[in-house]
């Protein structure tokens, strides 16, 4: 069998690993963290609804490594482009930090172009992609963090509402919560095993394999395997980055958990949506970051600074901003090595 077929397989399966180690966050935390859920009934939901997305829809998705910062010419780049990617999700996600891992692609691709310029004095990196990400680092947290503070303010008043007129808004509030998780799993299996399939498919780009393109049998097949690492990286590692998010940034309760679920998910299609509308294509943004910042954002309207864990939040924004630079430094140390060694 082609090296590149197989070194695409082995590699997607990793990379579907390390997003569901650091990803199965951002479905789960708002109901493990207000006590809606146990940390092992929140994965299973997690892992049925990825493994539903990943099969009805993730097929249809096969995303570009890397959103095209910059190009990849052949199979010793995709080596280190994925590898380092993987690597650094790896380190984030032991460490118990919630990182994007689109960001860590970028900066792995970023890291193979900028090696061009030490090897050869030439890259082809696209600036405006890299003005994509670094605007979208400020625009979707603060949008997450205004629209789950307004959301919880009128969920408060709901929930307070409820009571008043002798209905118990709790089970109603608990299965808003597993609601918004089941949809924000099926839709988080839908979209991003395409990050990872999208792994084999430029292996297979630049393998000597006769096949280059995939059939929906073979889409089908490859969503099937990455949902499976998904789930796999959730259920070994998930559980670190999930205790971060869940109990250490603010105290969530049912109404706080609620408000900052929905508003996650509104803050991700607004993102994906309204700009394909208006410019016909959808901003990048990062699920993490989206979830992360709703989370902040009703700990803040909940009870002001006082009620957020500020030097969490310092550590989780800090890797954010090492997300690209580290991700590219490891591609870009690996690539340079590489040549060294073989002269390619």
């Amino acid at each position: 069998m082609d090296i590149g077929v197989v070194l695409g397989f082995a590699l997607m399966v990793y990379i579907a690993w390390c997003i569901g180690a650091n990803d199965a966050s951002n479905p789960t935390e708002c109901a493990v963290g207000a006590g809606a859920l146990s940390l092992k009934k929140a994965l299973m939901i997690f892992s049925i609804f990825v493994a539903l997305g990943s099969l009805l829809q993730g097929w249809m998705v096969m995303k570009t490594f890397g959103g095209g910062v910059s190009e990849l010419r052949g199979l010793h780049d995709a080596l280190v482009a994925s590898l380092s990617t993987g690597l650094w999700i790896t380190m984030a996600s032991f460490l118990g930090m919630p990182i994007s891992t689109t960001h860590s692609a970028v900066g792995g691709v970023l890291g193979v172009g900028l090696a061009y310029v030490f090897m050869y004095g030439y890259a082809n990196i696209k600036h405006e992609v890299v003005l994509r990400i670094i605007t979208s680092w400020i625009t979707s947290p603060l949008s997450s963090i205004i629209i789950s503070a307004l959301l919880y303010i009128a969920l408060n008043r709901l929930y307070n509402y409820l009571t008043r007129k002798g209905i118990s808004p709790d089970r109603i509030f608990k299965y808003l919560l597993i609601f918004a998780l089941m949809f924000s799993a099926y839709s988080f299996g839908a979209n991003d095993v395409g990050n990872a399939t999208g792994v084999y498919v430029m292996f297979l780009k630049f393998s000597d394999a006769s096949i280059r393109g995939v059939d929906i049998a073979t889409a089908v097949m490859l969503a099937t395997v990455g949902a499976f690492g998904i789930i796999l990286g959730g259920f070994t590692v998930g559980r670190k980055v999930i205790t971060t998010v869940a109990f250490k940034i603010t105290r969530l309760d049912l109404i706080s958990g609620v408000a900052g679920e929905l508003a996650n998910a509104f803050v991700v299609w607004l993102f994906t949506t309204v700009p394909y509308i208006l410019f016909g294509y959808g901003m990048p943004i990062s699920t993490t970051h989206s979830s992360v910042s709703a989370i902040i954002g009703v700990g803040l309207v909940k009870g002001g600074l006082r009620a957020v864990n500020k030097l969490i939040i310092l550590k989780i924004v800090a890797s954010w901003f090492l997300t690209v630079p580290l991700s590219a430094g490891i591609a870009l140390s690996l690539r340079i090595l590489i040549h060294n060694i073989l002269n390619v």
